[in-house]
């Protein structure tokens, strides 16, 4: 998939995203340099806020025994964040106006803490959308 400059067609997703950031039960994103994705960890307690944001945002779930159905750049950012694990989601949005938004729902083993990991599957971190997209979660690279 090649994205060069902003498309109006996105601003739907950016839309969505831009709830769901309202709506995180934290502050403080975060850069993920190996998947290429904004995280954000936060405890247990916090989980129904989080995926009530995630809810609206990202209708698309998978799990591992369902991830073999997903789009295959989806099962791709899977693959390069280590696989999934049965205790762990992912989820997405889209495919849509050319953009695949993918969320990664990561339970730690300390059984306290979750990680959830946001990003644009095939798309370069330095080009449109992504850049956009960076400084909606507030990050940099």
């Amino acid at each position: 998939m090649t994205v060069r400059g902003w498309n109006d067609h996105w601003q739907p997703i950016f839309d969505a995203l831009g709830r769901l950031k309202r709506g995180w039960p934290t502050r403080g994103w975060t850069w993920d340099s190996r998947v290429g994705c904004v995280t954000s960890s936060f405890t247990v307690e916090q989980e129904i806020q989080a995926k009530a944001a995630i809810a609206e945002a990202m209708p698309a779930q998978y799990t591992h025994s369902t991830i073999a159905r997903a789009p295959q750049s989806l099962q791709d950012v899977v693959e390069r964040a280590g696989g999934i694990r049965p205790n762990q989601l992912v989820l997405a949005l889209g495919p849509s106006a050319g953009l695949l938004i993918f969320g990664l729902w990561w339970p730690w083993g300390d059984g306290e803490t979750i990680s959830f990991r946001l990003g644009l599957a095939d798309v370069d971190p330095a080009r449109e959308p992504n850049v956009r997209f960076r400084d909606l979660f507030g990050v940099s690279f």
